[in-house]
């Protein structure tokens, strides 16, 4: 009797193990059939690498990885049945930690889109290592111009400004208001030495020149040595190729030196400043400073809507930066979506025929070596008598189109075009 029992548990297991086994079957037909095939991994992941404690933090840092949150949810957090995920880490400004970070992510994390990467330093080494890992890369927060010329990948995009554009449209504008010599006060590093560069070129094109230059350490804090070169230069225009809290610190010395007082020969122009650099300074320090931007929060209603929302968040207006973060992210989502999959190659081919119209900008368009060319605004600070509250900053003294304020294709050394 124990022996026919014992065999008829022995049958009522083996037949729970088969129900079993078949539940699971069934159910992982069901998940299988529910995640897209064209979809890796079950997710989309995008990594926003940024300088979330130095010198770009304030125009980029916590406020990119807003906007780009901000952009999965209102996208739905979701695209083509798999949820979206957003990291995000410090790059310290270092391009080996970028470069390893970028790696890491994508062998380890299986991150399928890298944005913000402000920095140009920091962008080269992350669009290089994307791009033989065949990711995509979005830079916004970095400015130099090989981004889309000799170090261009077929994964690489470059969104918000590059040097090129902000020597275009303030160089011209400047020059031609008589500003025709200049002293150039230079970051030692890649994105100084394209701005200087970029500028010099215009400069000297409008019938300008340059009588001088100085070059600086990435952070530096004391600026009395390069003003008094500057100074002493008699240059009637001191241009500042740099950016962050470079910028903000070399304005504050003058101020101190009194070379922002109306009486003196001497104007600044901020080749790379941000509405935070701005607020920083304050309008008594700031005002009449040109400054070239890619996105302005009180440009029109639909800035001022997007503006709001985010400064619900973070408790101050956008920089253009950021707000090409969250335009970057949704353009990206809107092309994985478009295509059906997050394959690269698909993905990339979207973006790059499908124009940019959101609120950041209009028919924006993305070109063959990975520029997006759109409308660059030229501001002039506000005097404090003339600003309405906090945040209303600029003046608008002029509307550049896309294709005055950034070089025409045919001058791109990309490597990926066929001359």
């Amino acid at each position: 009797m124990k022996t026919k029992h014992a065999g008829k548990q022995r049958l009522r297991q083996s037949a729970a193990i088969a129900l079993a086994a078949a539940v699971a079957a069934v159910a992982g037909a069901g998940n299988a059939m529910a995640q897209d095939p064209k979809m890796s991994d079950g997710v989309v992941r995008i990594g926003v690498l940024t300088d979330l404690s130095g010198t770009f933090s304030d125009f980029a840092g916590k406020g990119a990885v807003e906007a780009v949150k901000m952009a999965v949810e209102d996208f739905g957090g979701k695209v083509n049945g798999v949820p979206i995920d957003v990291i995000a880490a410090d790059h310290l400004n270092k391009a080996d930690i970028a470069a390893s970070t970028a790696r890491e992510w994508i062998d380890q994390r299986k991150v399928d889109m890298i944005t913000d990467i402000s920095g140009s330093a920091t962008a080269l080494a992350v669009i290089k290592v994307a791009g033989e890992k065949k990711r995509i890369s979005i830079v916004t927060g970095g400015g130099t111009t090989r981004v889309t010329n000799e170090d261009c990948t077929p994964y690489s995009l470059h969104y918000n400004h590059d040097t090129a554009a902000l020597a275009n449209v303030a160089g011209k504008y400047i020059v031609r208001q008589g500003g025709n010599s200049w002293y150039f006060i230079t970051a030692d590093y890649s994105f100084g030495y394209s701005l200087q560069a970029d500028t010099t070129a215009i400069i000297e094109a409008a019938g300008g020149k340059v009588v001088g230059s100085v070059k600086h350490p990435f952070n530096t804090s004391d600026f009395s040595s390069y003003l008094l070169q500057a100074q002493s230069s008699g240059a009637k225009i001191i241009g500042l190729a740099n950016g962050g809290s470079d910028t903000i610190n070399a304005i504050k010395t003058a101020a101190e030196f009194g070379m922002l007082s109306p009486a003196s020969k001497q104007k600044f122009a901020g080749l790379l400043m941000f509405i935070n650099d701005v607020h920083a300074l304050g309008l008594k320090t700031a005002q009449g400073l040109f400054i070239t931007e890619g996105f302005y929060w009180d440009l029109n209603d639909e800035t001022r809507k997007w503006s709001q929302r985010f400064y619900k968040r973070m408790g101050k207006m956008p920089s253009a930066i950021q707000a090409a973060d969250y335009s970057s992210a949704m353009h990206y989502l809107n092309a994985v979506k478009a295509a059906g999959t997050d394959d690269p190659d698909a993905v990339i081919r979207k973006m790059k025929e499908t124009p940019v119209n959101d609120f950041y900008t209009k028919n924006g368009k993305i070109r063959a070596d990975g520029l997006l060319v759109h409308d660059m605004y030229l501001m002039q600070v506000k005097t404090p008598a003339e600003s309405k509250g906090p945040w209303d900053y600029y003046n608008l003294r002029a509307t550049v189109p896309g294709e005055d304020a950034y070089p025409p294709l045919s001058a791109s050394t990309c490597p990926l075009l066929k001359k």
